[in-house]
């Protein structure tokens, strides 16, 4: 069995340190802001810093990872002999996933004998990061990179996202919502509860009255739906006492302890803003 590395991209939102545990390499992901076109990527500034400039006004837009950064970080693996599993953010909300089986396709001809699978997890944020967790338990039990990747596969229409968002302007801009809909849902203090469906884009399922309420509807849907044992994570647009509020209904109400909070990463914190908050776990069905 021929030896791998696993690669993901930083819209997984878990952090530096927790992926060198995991023996994980990560692509940052570039942003920039609107006012002076300055280029970041993602954890080259502190998150907590993302999140002021924005409630300040700023406005920052991504682009997805180009193939010259995969070309950067696969090539060193593949000359020193490693195969390659690369876990990629959700088709449906970035072409980061399709430029990495480019750069893919295109290094396996200057690599013979060398193989790079890509897996579109068809997640986001701490979402990819969860099934990012599976694909490293699956290698340290043994599993080769096919076997892996196929597992991945039968898998990922199991990883349960849900969302809620503070501030309705942030999804009016990237076109989820319209300018009618977030000034009648801010006046009336309406909130959306949002999931990542089966082809990974991003879907409002319902709104309550209510940022409480919100988070407790996430809660519940957990509650209908996790599978027995399930892994829960949890991220947040800066909002910390939001999160440790969810990890505290769904401990007491529905008996699972919350395995990993951390923040949403300026890739998902760019259109969703301060206040973002997101519940995942394994379940029956997204």
């Amino acid at each position: 069995m021929s030896a791998y590395r696993i690669v993901t991209d930083s819209a997984c939102d878990l952090a530096p340190e927790i992926l060198r545990d995991w023996q994980v390499d990560m692509v940052a992901m570039p942003y920039m802001f609107q006012d002076t076109g300055e280029l970041h990527v993602d954890h080259d500034m502190p998150i907590s810093a993302f999140y002021a400039q924005m409630r300040g006004g700023r406005v920052a837009k991504t682009s997805a990872v180009n193939v010259d950064a995969y070309d950067d970080l696969f090539k060193p693996l593949l000359e020193q002999g490693l195969d390659i599993l690369y876990v990629a953010f959700s088709s449906g909300l970035s072409a980061t996933c399709a430029n990495g089986k480019t750069a893919a396709a295109a290094l396996e001809q200057h690599y013979p004998g060398r193989t790079i699978r890509v897996v579109d997890s068809l997640c986001a944020s701490a979402g990819e990061g969860l099934f990012l967790y599976f694909a490293k338990e699956n290698r340290d039990r043994g599993m080769s990179l096919e076997e892996n990747a196929d597992a991945l596969e039968a898998d990922k229409l199991h990883l349960c996202h849900w969302f809620t968002v503070d501030d309705l302007k942030y999804l009016k801009r990237g076109g989820r919502i319209s300018p009618a809909t977030a000034l009648l849902g801010t006046a009336l203090n309406v909130k959306p509860v949002l999931h990542v469906d089966n082809d990974g884009h991003l879907i409002k399922v319902t709104q309550v009255h209510g940022r409480k309420k919100a988070i407790r509807t996430m809660a519940e849907h957990l509650g209908k739906s996790v599978l027995k044992g399930s892994p829960v994570y949890i991220s947040h647009g800066d909002c910390i006492g939001d999160a440790e509020y969810l990890a505290k209904i769904v401990r007491e109400e529905y008996g699972y302890e919350t395995q990993i909070i951390t923040y949403v990463g300026a890739l998902i914190g760019s259109h969703s803003g301060p206040g973002t908050l997101a519940l995942f776990f394994r379940g029956t069905e997204r």
